[in-house]
């Protein structure tokens, strides 16, 4: 009797050939999701699970989930037009759905050194070879907003 192959338990109904196909599902929506939704939205947010008829979808923040709860109908409509049974959509706030390319900025602050935390920096480079803590720290004492006679 021959054992079983892994192709075997991905291929049996009870093993994880479901979680393929859902998986495979999920891809294919995640793409036809992004041809529905704007392109402005939909780079802050994501296709997460379909399941029963509904889709849910994760927002960067909650802006987009507002502006996707507002196209609700238009998302449920486009999902139906390209064959997908859809009658729901849930709309979740999850920060890691926004793409890198689509984070907002953040503002740069540049916390002040004190004059005593300078000069020990200073003299803690001074006395390193060299190496890139050296210049880690150099770089630091440079970009600082305390001047060394501050």
């Amino acid at each position: 009797m021959r054992g079983k192959t892994l192709e075997d338990y991905l291929d049996s109904p009870d093993g994880a050939g479901k979680v393929l196909a859902h998986a495979r599902r999920l891809l294919q929506l995640e793409r036809l999701y992004r041809d529905i939704a704007p392109a402005h939205l939909s780079g802050m947010s994501r296709l997460a699970n379909y399941q029963s008829g509904t889709v849910l979808i994760h927002a960067g923040n909650g802006a987009a989930a507002a502006k996707l709860r507002q196209l609700t109908p238009t998302l449920i409509d486009g999902f139906a037009r390209r064959g997908v049974d859809c009658h729901g959509v849930k709309i979740r706030v999850r920060g890691s759905a926004v793409e890198p390319g689509n984070a907002l900025p953040r503002r740069k602050t540049l916390k002040p050194l004190s004059a005593q935390a300078f000069r020990a920096l200073g003299g803690l480079r001074d006395a390193l070879p060299d190496s890139e803590l050296r210049q880690a720290l150099d770089r630091l004492i440079r970009r600082s907003p305390v001047s060394p006679a501050g």
